[in-house]
């Protein structure tokens, strides 16, 4: 294309060029004619001539004159000649004498003037032959006068540089403008050529009147520019549409404005005779364009209709996922059950009802009659409606349903039932003439009862009801009822399960728990345990009379929750009994209980199966009211808390052990001196610390909720769970307050003596005295023997000083200690047997006997029960 345009503009140049040419040449005979006609004539007529000619030698005469002649003429030659052609003159001497060439025959035949081109002696020329006449007017020669074209001048020579230039400035500018030209259409059409342009113009145009959708272009003017076959379908435009304006072209007035407004219009639905069409119309003149805007039409009139069994289908997938999210949140069966409801109503029904059987709520599977006509004992659990003055069944209410009804027969058969029109259904208000008749009083018109089941097991149902506001229910909407009743009735039962397992394993958990207190006057115990909602625990905690007048508190917790904790729980309880029976330190007896639950984890980790201990707490307390000293020791339990008789609240820092089952560190025991009323609190950490409470505030919070004296500690733990209790319990709470007792010293009677067998008379003698202040003379006897055996022995069998002493407590106790760590044993004597019978005597007439160690050596107590 654009060496086509240079060619065209060269030709242009050299056509111009041509034609001046052309011109230059015409001009140059015609001056070559006038200038030498105008020498001839005027030398022909010159005065004298036909005299000189008629002379003798008329060369002579005439050669200078010509020469003049011709030079101020500005001709190449002035030849005279006679009447036969013959020369008297010529610019060149050589030629005189000879023949003319050229045609004078008229001339002097007729006298007429000849012009003429000759090639002559000085080449191509226009020559001129002019008659010369003698005063009577005979022709008596010729005078020819000749220029050379070549040496005539003309306006050519003069305009050939300025043609040129132009022409050449003309062929640059044309150039230029054509480059600039084709690089803009290039961009513009992004490279295509003309034959590529033009395909792809016709393409476009097949393809505009191809499609199925409509294009209206419209003029900044409002005209009508183009219009697509389908948009002449659509709009039902005439066939001479095109350059109309809008408005007149029969369509309503909105569509006219809009097509016509040249504002954005995006899938705007506009009503055309029964057609719905969807308008996107933008203007053209935003990036540049010409005025006017174009807009494409769609017929969305089927669409419509598909896209509101799309928008209900969608709706009811947003329904199910949002039922899968929202049901099943929590293990509790009725909340479960509420989950339901709230999710169907409104977005799927008026009002939600679901009904269970009994055992389900308890964690147990219901028995079905299969038989048909059989009623159904459903209780209500849960209802949820716009409003709560509807006269369907209230939640909690226990409902027995006829064998006709809905309920019953979807229940007893596990397949829904649907009942699109109440009002023309009997088999329903067999249940309650007066209460079916109310229902449809307050306008409930319709009904659809679904059976909750799963893994095989019928649970309940579930009861979708509809007002007369609402689409009475169709078949469609059974599908949705059924899924959300299935996936209810997942949860369902999965909480019912977890129901039976949670109930399960909080009485195996209160069977290992402690039933009650046992009797001491050591401490004035109360206490609280709280098993964890989401599931049990293994926290444990026990009160334990010891020897001495003393009391043991325990409690601990056993990592993970659920059967294994609990059982767990159980054999650390019982195993913390056991080696209290021994008189134990605290530290020794968490050294035995760590000892312990690593051969549980070894025997846990040979089976496989089970899951470890490892990671159990303990605390374990002992006070003595006699001395008043509290002795302790944690294996990695939160801290004790005391509470002073005054109120002032202290955690003692008492050696953190580790955790029992982890080994590796030995377990070390403080002692604190409590002075009569102080309060000695004991607690597992579900008391002070949750999800949404780290263990500092836990403890501010506790130690604010036991600053305060003069409570008993029922008061101190109901104020400790009023502070502290948190909205959802996620772990067993266990918690004991104990406020110390000590021994009045009149109850208390000690002897020290020396290591002979003769003190034992006197000893009898003390004691006996000792007996009657207290007013027990009928345990003289018996306790003086008691004692005479238990010293006697003490005597032979250690050595040192010997150490007495009487308690009156709720019984009657004898210790005797000496300094040696050998502990007796009992013996059966045989019938010949001298000795062996004292212990066995001493066990015969105690209650209980037993033997505790000291540092310094070891107590032999007997207790005997005062009537």
């Amino acid at each position: 294309m654009f060496l086509l345009q240079v060619l065209i503009v060269l030709l242009l140049v050299v056509a111009a060029v041509g034609t001046l040419l052309f011109q230059a040449r015409s001009d140059r005979f015609q001056a070559a004619r006038d200038r030498s006609l105008a020498a001839a004539e005027a030398f022909a007529q010159a005065p004298g001539l036909p005299a000189v000619m008629e002379g003798p030698d008329p060369s002579a005469v005439l050669q200078p004159l010509t020469e003049e002649a011709r030079k101020r003429g500005g001709v190449d030659f002035i030849v005279v000649t006679d009447r036969d052609g013959m020369r008297y003159t010529h610019p060149e001497p050589g030629e005189i004498g000879k023949r003319f060439v050229g045609t004078i025959g008229p001339t002097v035949t007729s006298g007429k003037i000849t012009i003429e081109d000759v090639h002559g002696p000085l080449g191509q020329e226009v020559q001129a032959i002019v008659p010369v006449r003698d005063a009577s007017g005979a022709i008596i020669g010729v005078v020819a006068s000749g220029i050379k074209v070549s040496a005539v001048s003309s306006a050519f020579d003069r305009q050939l540089p300025f043609v040129l230039g132009a022409g050449a400035a003309a062929l640059a500018l044309a150039t230029a403008g054509t480059a600039l030209v084709s690089r803009r259409l290039r961009r513009q059409t992004h490279g295509l050529g003309p034959a590529e342009m033009t395909r792809m113009y016709e393409h476009h145009d097949a393809v505009l009147h191809a499609v199925r959708e409509g294009v209206v272009i419209v003029g900044g003017d409002g005209r009508l520019l183009l219009a697509n076959d389908e948009a002449r379908r659509l709009l039902d435009l005439p066939a001479d549409v095109e350059g109309r304006p809008v408005d007149e072209l029969g369509l309503d007035a909105r569509t006219a404005t809009v097509l016509s407004s040249r504002r954005a219009v995006t899938d705007e639905v506009l009503p055309v005779g029964d057609r719905l069409l969807a308008v996107n119309l933008r203007p053209t003149d935003r990036g540049g364009g010409p005025p006017g805007s174009v807009a494409t039409l769609r017929d969305s009139t089927e669409l419509r209709a598909l896209a509101g069994r799309a928008e209900v289908a969608r709706g009811r997938l947003r329904l199910l996922y949002d039922a899968s999210v929202a049901v099943g949140t929590t293990l509790d069966v009725r909340r479960t059950a509420e989950e339901l409801t709230r999710v169907a109503s409104p977005r799927f029904t008026d009002y939600a009802s679901v009904d269970l059987a009994e055992p389900v709520l308890h964690g147990d599977e219901p028995k079905l009659s299969a038989r048909g006509g059989a009623e159904a004992v459903l209780r209500r659990v849960a209802l949820t409606g716009p409003t709560d003055d509807s006269p369907l069944y209230p939640a909690g209410e226990l409902v027995t349903f006829a064998g006709p009804t809905p309920q019953a027969i979807g229940f007893v058969s596990g397949h829904p039932v649907l009942v699109p029109d109440l009002a023309a259904s009997s088999g329903w208000r067999t249940q309650d003439p007066s209460r079916t008749q109310a229902v449809l009083d307050y306008g409930l018109v319709s009904m659809i009862t679904v059976p909750l089941k799963a893994r095989g097991v019928l649970l309940g149902i579930a009861t979708f009801w509809r007002t007369r506001d609402s689409a009475p229910f169709e078949e469609d909407d059974l599908s949705l009822a059924e899924e959300l009743a299935a996936r209810a009735a997942v949860c369902v039962d999965n909480a019912r399960r977890y129901t039976r397992e949670h109930d399960m394993a909080v009485a195996l958990q209160h069977s290992l728990l402690p039933r009650g207190l046992p009797e001491q006057n050591a401490l004035d115990v109360a206490y609280r345990y709280l098993p964890a909602q989401a599931g049990v625990g293994g926290d444990w905690f026990d009160v334990i009379p010891l020897p001495g007048a003393r009391v043991a508190l325990v409690v601990g917790d056993v990592v993970g929750h659920g059967l294994h904790a609990a059982a767990t729980m159980g054999r650390l309880r019982t195993a913390v009994l056991n080696f209290s029976t021994l008189d134990l330190p605290p530290d020794e007896l968490l050294g035995h209980l760590d000892e312990l639950v690593a051969r549980i984890d070894q025997e846990a980790a040979d089976a496989e199966d089970e899951p470890s201990v490892a990671g159990a707490t303990c605390l374990y307390a002992v006070y003595d009211p006699v001395s008043g000293v509290c002795s302790l020791a944690r294996a990695g339990h939160p801290l004790p808390a005391l509470v002073s008789p005054d109120g002032t609240v202290d955690f003692p820092e008492l050696p953190a052990g580790p955790p029992l089952g982890l080994g590796g560190l030995p377990f070390e025991a403080a002692e604190l001196r409590l002075p009569e009323g102080s309060g000695l609190v004991l607690y597992t950490d579900g008391l002070v610390e949750d999800r949404r409470r780290d263990i500092d505030e836990g403890l501010a919070a506790l130690r604010g909720a036991l600053s305060a004296a003069g409570r008993t500690p029922q008061e101190t733990c109901e104020d400790v769970l009023a502070a502290l209790m948190p909205d959802r319990q996620t772990d067993d709470i266990a918690l004991i307050v104990a406020r110390t007792r000590t021994l009045p010293a009149d109850r208390i009677a000690e002897w020290e003596l020396p290591s002979d067998p003769a003190v034992v008379a006197r000893a009898r003698a003390d004691v006996t005295r000792q007996l009657a202040e207290w007013g027990l003379e009928e345990a003289v006897f018996t306790t003086e023997l008691i004692l005479s055996e238990l010293i006697t022995n003490a005597i032979r069998h250690a050595s040192g000083p010997i150490r007495v002493r009487l308690l009156r407590d709720r019984m009657l106790i004898c210790e005797v200690s000496d300094t040696s760590s050998t502990s007796p044993h009992l013996r059966y004597a045989a019938a010949e047997d001298e000795g062996g019978r004292g212990l066995f005597l001493v066990a015969q007439l105690a209650e209980r006997w037993g033997t505790r160690y000291l540092p310094g050596g070891k107590v032999i107590w007997a207790e005997q029960p005062l009537s």
